[in-house]
């Protein structure tokens, strides 16, 4: 029994590792795209590499299971944590705009001697007189409100659900907010559709 409990930490740790290197390729390619050095991406996917090699090996029947090291058995059980904030930090971190390429010096075309000034002066001419117009009404100019998700919707109607099950009153845009940790404008909106 406890065997069966053991292959199932690797292999939860296992398919934790195998997020973890997707993540860690995706920023790659991300960052590479963009010029810019990968070296966290690079670092996280050696480290997702790894734990999912050992996970590999580990469940390969190379090791006993019923007597498994105490350090692997730490091990196994902060992967999750590890993993949770590697995978926090890749996607959260905010992607560099590309770098401008600069623009190619080209020689300069030789510079022509400037005109002589030349000054013609003229009566001023009479314009004929143009009937006032109205001025027209200013447009305002149209409020876009961000657009939400309808993941992220679902899943603030049930934490407002929850807030209302707790305390009886239904959730204010603030509350909202702190729980989602979105933009006060966000929040706005979201409060403002599950209303």
């Amino acid at each position: 029994m406890a065997e069966s409990g053991t292959l199932k930490s690797y292999s939860q740790a296992k398919r934790e590792a195998d997020l973890l290197l997707v993540a860690a390729w995706r920023r790659m390619r991300i960052l590479r795209a963009a010029d810019r050095p990968a070296r966290a991406a690079w670092t996280w996917f050696v480290i997702a590499l790894t734990a999912s090699l050992g996970a590999n090996i580990a469940t390969a029947g190379l090791l006993d299971m019923n007597a498994v090291p105490a350090w692997l058995r730490i091990l196994v059980a902060g992967w999750p944590a590890l993993a949770f904030l590697g995978g926090t930090l890749l996607a959260h971190t905010p992607t560099p705009a590309p770098a401008a390429k600069p623009t190619p010096v080209t020689e300069a075309a030789p510079v022509a001697e400037p005109a002589p000034e030349v000054t013609v002066e003229r009566a001023p001419e009479h314009a004929p007189e143009l009937p006032p117009s109205a001025a027209p009404a200013p447009v305002p100019a149209p409020v876009s409100s961000p657009s939400v998700p309808p993941a992220l919707l679902a899943h603030a109607r049930k934490v407002a659900d929850t807030h209302h099950a707790a305390t009886g009153s239904p959730i204010d845009a603030a509350t909202l907010r702190t729980r989602l940790g979105v933009p006060p404008a966000l929040a706005d909106v979201i409060a403002a559709q599950l209303a």
